[in-house]
């Protein structure tokens, strides 16, 4: 198979010319931006796409096209590598000098990655793609299947997926369907036969009742969550609020993007929602789930991605101990987990902690150093991973052991491969039912500190460098021995800074005691990065009270 570049170059100033001039960078989330200037980008995901998965030997390489929370005039696109794992950092400098050339430097920028990585172009390349429901996303598939074809690889199409499908699919394939089959009705599957299996017809429990209420964000999870309820029998009661069809935008008003950072519920709830109703909202693309109520008081209350990683923390390690295996286990956190979620996993459930740099990717791989690795981010973004040696101990013990064949049951449950919104909440759902929990009970289990997060506006965000997990500033010099000056002052206070990944902000954290301690500290800490990091633009507002301890 002899591959012309010149028609890769021929595709691009035909059908997919480069619009803009501003220059873009692969992270964590992909390529993110307004959908109208993202077809070049698109199509040239998908030529990058093609030549990985010749790089990796043909195995499937996934292509996600979603901007996930973001509103819905955004949109963008990820690679999925071939255990389901984020793109190799390496190659997101790749893929980043992929999409900023001009369309006259195409054709030698690709002949030059593929020179690089010593590439045999032909080989077969196999590159799954899907989508979320907005609008522009067929559009932009076509053109990541149009950047394939210009390599002569093979690409299949699956359409509106969740995000966490996708990589599903791309781990199922590659595996040659060890992890299930990579088919949408396979993923159903596999999650729903494990759940009703760890259910064994036990639909309530204690003070656990089997009813919830589903945000879906207007987005995919709205639509594969109602697939999910067709197939489950029953065996979890669902009222889907925010579906998307027809009516209402991705992520407006809604999701869980919106319900954390604004602390309250999403738009659309039925009046007749009881207190201490348990409430879900996922985000548009369905890789993030947090949980809500609202008490008789009518207060509302949010148990984020620090209050599921406690929950399921406290339930593995019941279970490992009652099975009688030795595994380590590990839950990994970044700064901005609550210091009491931390305190209680560290002091009461006698959990290992690790902290690392804030970003999935990172998260991801520090779990994979434990047998069990549990992560989630405060947004809901998280999952398990189970080591082979975990996995080939719990099925050995699982012959003799209830326990184990519990955890074995789990680990078919979890999307191991990407924090997955849907099986994280059936996950949690499962939990509680075991332990016959409600909301109040979940709650009780710690108290979190008050917290409050700022931007603060900077001439040069790169004037901010941090360490140790992003906790301790070490440029501009002195600014960290301020700021711990600062926090001396407030019981139990905390606080970091550290700058954004997109644009000139300097991001700050702070909690303390109470609520009027956690907005004096973050102010105080906002003004010192102002003074001593170039801030910009208006001063910051100064909290109603000044009271210290």
């Amino acid at each position: 198979m002899s591959i012309n570049l010149r028609t890769v170059y021929a595709f691009a100033r035909e059908m997919y010319p480069k619009t803009s001039k501003e220059t873009i960078q692969y992270g964590t989330a992909g390529f993110r931006g307004k959908a109208e200037f993202l077809d070049s980008v698109m199509f040239r995901m998908g030529v990058l796409a093609t030549l990985r998965s010749r790089y990796r030997g043909g195995s499937v390489i996934g292509v996600m096209i979603t901007a996930s929370h973001n509103p819905e005039p955004d949109n963008g696109v990820k690679l999925v590598d071939p255990k389901g794992e984020m793109l190799e950092a390496s190659w997101e400098a790749i893929a980043t000098d992929l999409v900023n050339v001009s369309d006259q430097e195409l054709e030698q920028q690709v002949a030059k990655i593929i020179k690089d990585n010593n590439i045999d172009v032909t080989t077969s390349s196999q590159v799954f793609v899907g989508m979320d429901n907005r609008y522009h996303s067929p559009r932009l598939l076509k053109a990541v299947a149009d950047g394939v074809i210009a390599l002569k690889g093979n690409v299949k199409e699956y359409g509106i997926v969740t995000t966490p499908m996708l990589h599903y699919f791309v781990v199922a394939a590659n595996t040659k369907e060890a992890y299930g089959k990579p088919t949408e009705e396979g993923y159903y599957d596999k999650l729903i036969k494990a759940f009703e299996l760890l259910r064994n017809g036990r639909m309530e429990n204690g003070n656990y009742r089997n009813s919830i209420i589903y945000d879906g964000a207007n987005g995919v999870g709205a639509r594969k969550m109602l697939q999910f309820i067709k197939r489950m029998k029953g065996s979890l009661n669902v009222t889907v609020i925010n579906q998307g069809i027809g009516v209402g935008k991705i992520n407006e008003d809604c999701g869980a993007d919106y319900v954390k950072v604004q602390q309250r519920p999403p738009k659309s709830m039925p009046e007749d929602v009881k207190p201490y109703t348990r409430c879900v909202s996922v985000d548009g693309d369905a890789d993030r789930v947090v949980y809500f109520f609202t008490d008789d008081k009518g207060e509302f209350h949010l148990l984020d991605g620090d209050r599921i990683a406690t929950l399921v923390a406290g339930y593995l390690m019941e279970l490992v101990t009652q099975s009688e295996i030795s595994l380590r286990l590990g839950l990994v956190q970044t700064a901005y987990a609550n210091g009491a979620s931390t305190d209680y996993i560290v002091d009461q459930l006698k959990f290992p902690v690790s902290c690392v740099p804030t970003g999935v990717k990172h998260l991801h791989h520090k779990a994979l150093e434990y047998d069990i690795g549990v992560y989630f981010e405060a947004n809901g973004h998280g999952t398990i991973v189970f080591s082979d040696n975990a996995k080939a101990t719990i099925a050995q013990v699982a012959q003799t052991k209830e326990s184990a064949k519990t955890l074995l049951l789990l680990i078919d449950l979890i999307n191991e491969t990407v924090g997955d919104a849907i099986s994280d909440m059936l996950l949690v759902e499962t939990i509680l039912n075991h332990k016959g929990w409600d909301v109040q009970d979940w709650i009780s289990s710690y108290n979190d500190l008050p917290n409050r997060q700022l931007k603060v506006k900077v001439q040069d965000r790169n004037v901010i460098e941090t360490t140790d997990a992003e906790r301790v500033c070490v440029k501009p010099e002195g600014l960290q021995t301020e700021i711990n000056q600062v926090v001396a002052n407030y019981k139990r206070g905390r606080s970091f800074v550290r700058p954004s990944g997109t644009e000139d902000v300097v991001r700050v954290y702070a909690e303390a005691a109470t609520k009027e301690d956690t907005e004096n500290l973050a102010y105080e800490v906002g003004l010192l990065v102002q003074k001593l990091a170039g801030g910009v633009g208006p001063p910051l507002t100064k909290p109603n009270s000044s009271a210290h301890l």
